[in-house]
């Protein structure tokens, strides 16, 4: 299980996003109010999804040991807020001399990595309002 914990203090939208041994900057675009320090929050869903892709035929062509000299996901996401639909729409270059066939496989396995499927997947939320502010979850 991934927890993430995410703190925004007074500059306004600057977020830190940290693990156990891991912290990134989220923020805003200047246009919007934010210090454009980090990549927004819709650009880090997108970045989760091209960062699983690549990993996922890495790992797969490693295994089978194919000639993948390197992979690049471009991940463009929307949403639709009226509509309520979201779209991700990845273009995936795979470099190395590959045949025919393993391409077509990699780009099959690269539709398997673990948040693609979640992201497809039906999703459920639940928010716990802790009370004491000085409590950890």
């Amino acid at each position: 299980m991934a927890l993430i914990t995410a703190r925004i203090e007074r500059t306004p939208y600057e977020t830190h996003l940290s693990t156990s041994s891991q912290v990134i900057v989220a923020d805003e675009p200047s246009d919007v109010g934010g210090q454009d320090r980090g990549m927004g929050p819709g650009e880090l869903l997108a970045g989760s999804l091209a960062s699983c892709t690549v990993m996922t035929v890495r790992m797969y062509a490693d295994r089978k040991g194919w000639p993948l000299d390197s992979a690049v996901a471009h991940v463009e996401y929307t949403s639709d807020s009226i509509a309520q639909r979201s779209q991700f729409t990845m273009k995936l270059i795979l470099n190395g001399d590959l045949t025919h066939e393993q391409r077509t496989r990699l780009a099959e396995i690269a539709d398997r990595c673990p948040i693609h499927r979640t992201l497809q997947n039906p999703i459920d939320f639940e928010t716990i309002l802790i009370e004491d502010n000085h409590q950890q979850p």
